[in-house]
């Protein structure tokens, strides 16, 4: 594996990293059954050998960063499937061990993101596209302190903290890695230039910008047509290299648990995310191993 994180402040203008996808694609083709509230998470006791497999088809796609299934992981949500907080703790910490095992066996040069999603995500309530969820900062950064320590204890190569959908989640999830000396990006998902919760992207991009773990700041799991000028908010506001992997531009259906509408993800919109200042560029959710190979055609011609 590289010897150094992938983000730090002078990575070259004009170099562009290619991430991977949505997890989910991949493990569903595979047969896998994610209709759990721990979501991806759930293989991490059930099949591991299969988020090899699901990280090996995104390296193969030419990925460069493969993010962990620790997502929708917590402490108290193994415990509602009788898994105690050591166990559970080591759980989260594997979902690193197999990424890496991963890039092992497909003979990659590649880092680990280890992924930290937000506390509606967790609550599988489709809270990450609403935010503001009435706690406070203190709270939060309570509940997602055990899930980042389990992932640090993996030893990741940074941390991915993605689809936080306002500023008062992104200060929390600030306190928690303050200090834990190991690289992270801060990623919202977005509605227009605002954060799901309403607040304007430069104010919400404004709260990592003297951040020194934060070493890149963006968007992800919004609309690909959202991106271009959140990218070049994020740019102008924090001056950091900038993270844009969007979903495939479907909307997600809580009430029912389902995609509904039109993708319009289109591989070659990353140029524009390239050109609005975007140095980490990839896919979320319904962007699976096939879109992020065209992505790497796009990219790395």
């Amino acid at each position: 594996m590289p010897a150094a994180a992938p983000l730090q402040r002078d990575t070259p203008a004009s170099g562009t990293l290619l991430l991977d996808g949505g997890l989910s694609v991949p493990l569903a083709a595979l047969g896998s059954d994610l209709t759990d509230p721990l979501w991806t998470a759930r293989l991490l006791a059930d099949d591991p050998e299969r988020l090899i497999a699901a990280h090996a088809a995104y390296l193969r796609a030419g990925a460069q960063v493969v993010t962990t299934a620790s997502y929708q992981a917590s402490l108290g949500g193994f415990a509602g499937r009788g898994v105690g907080p050591v166990a559970a703790a080591r759980l989260i910490g594997d979902s690193v061990r197999l990424a890496r095992a991963a890039i092992v066996r497909e003979g990659r040069d590649a880092w680990v993101a280890g992924s930290v999603g937000p506390y509606g995500a967790v609550a599988a309530d489709g809270g990450e596209y609403r935010g503001d969820y009435g706690l406070s900062v203190a709270e939060l950064a309570r509940f997602h302190a055990p899930r980042v320590a389990a992932l640090l204890a993996g030893e990741p190569d940074l941390l991915a903290l993605e689809t936080v959908p306002d500023s008062t989640e992104a200060e929390a999830l600030l306190r928690v890695v303050a200090g834990c000396g190991v690289p992270a990006w801060l990623s919202y998902t977005v509605a227009g230039a605002r954060t799901r919760a309403g607040q304007p992207l430069a104010e919400a991009f404004a709260v990592a910008a003297e951040a020194p773990e934060i070493v890149a700041v963006g968007v992800n799991c919004c609309r690909p047509e959202d991106v271009a000028p959140a990218v070049a908010t994020a740019a102008a506001v924090t001056g950091k290299p900038v993270v844009a992997y969007p979903n495939s531009g479907e909307n997600w259906d809580a009430a029912h648990g389902r995609w509904d509408g039109r993708a319009t993800f289109q591989p070659s919109h990353a140029r524009a995310w390239r050109a609005a200042g975007a140095r980490l560029i990839g896919g979320c959710c319904r962007v699976g191993p096939d879109r992020v190979a065209a992505l790497a055609r796009v990219l790395h011609p």
